[in-house]
């Protein structure tokens, strides 16, 4: 007899929703913590302690070295994407972060198109400008476009091929747990490798700033990349897309809120054609007749 799958599918929308809210709300809380960390010994730190967790389990594994390819191969994206933005958040606002980053929807057609031809609808494109006219209002134009909105950007195209190669490797019924573990640790060894060769110092200034990054380990980095994988193991990637563009959305709130950063009208419109964008080129995907399983199956 089969089973309804109304609760399941509620849990995994609540669940994506639940990553959203936690990843929007670090954009602030990363901000006011670089003051007394490298951003770069800031992404080290914090991925080695969500490895650490995941090890004793890890190795309880018949085959530790299972998903090290993909995990790999993920921890690239990963690196780049936390690298960029993390350092972004140096030269730019939270709000501003959280809305650039956001844009990694409009580019989830590009990696469509460059795997399967798969050219984008004119829907698409419509959304494709709302989205580039919102972040024109965001940053100012190209006067106000700064250093952090430009490696913001980088961190979008980094983000769109995360959530690209994760939905390759869990529709492949990867071991989630293995797959988290090894890009974890990937990302933690590639920052700390850069650190050294660049220099950067990993020095901690606080007790309260090890709570801090303790906390991105845990919540925003280990149950949030966990429940994202749960979800792209079921779900089509527009639908994980769709509830994603909610990221910027909490972003924007949290640094308007408890951040305190200023309010300004016109970013805020900005942020609104962003948001409406990513919506607009997500639902040209769901009204395709026949959406394919995965943007990596022909």
């Amino acid at each position: 007899m089969e089973k309804p799958a109304g609760r399941p599918k509620l849990w995994t929308d609540l669940g994506l929703l639940y990553c959203s809210a936690i990843w929007g709300s670090t954009f602030i809380v990363v901000k006011d913590a670089l003051t007394g960390v490298h951003p770069v010994a800031m992404v080290a730190i914090r991925f080695g302690i969500a490895a650490l967790i995941l090890l004793p389990w890890a190795l309880r594994r018949p085959k530790f070295t299972d998903q090290l390819k993909e995990g790999a191969i993920l921890s690239v994206f990963l690196t780049a994407l936390y690298v960029t933005q993390t350092y972004g958040l140096l030269f730019t606002s939270a709000a501003n972060s959280g809305f650039i980053t956001g844009l990694f929807i409009i580019f989830i057609p590009v990696f469509m198109f460059l795997l399967r031809r798969q050219r984008p609808k004119w829907l698409e494109g419509i959304s494709a400008a709302l989205a580039v006219y919102g972040l024109w209002l965001l940053t100012g134009g190209a006067a106000g476009f700064n250093k952090g909105d430009a490696l913001t950007l980088i961190a979008a195209v980094t983000y769109a091929a995360h959530v690209a190669f994760t939905d390759k490797y869990m529709k492949a019924n990867a071991d989630m747990l293995l797959l988290a573990f090894h890009q974890f640790w990937c990302v933690s060894l590639t920052s700390f490798l850069l650190a050294a060769v660049m220099g950067y110092p990993l020095a901690v200034a606080s007790p309260k700033l090890w709570g801090i990054i303790t906390f991105l380990a845990v919540f925003p980095t280990l149950t949030a990349y966990f429940i994202q994988m749960v979800a792209q193991k079921e779900s089509e990637p527009f639908k994980v897309g769709l509830i994603f563009t909610l990221e910027p959305v909490f972003a924007a709130l949290f640094a308007w809120t408890l951040g305190g950063e200023e309010f300004i009208l016109i970013k805020a419109v900005g942020g609104f054609l962003i948001v409406s964008g990513m919506m607009l080129g997500e639902l040209a995907v769901f009204k395709t007749k026949s959406p394919p399983k995965t943007i990596f199956e022909g």
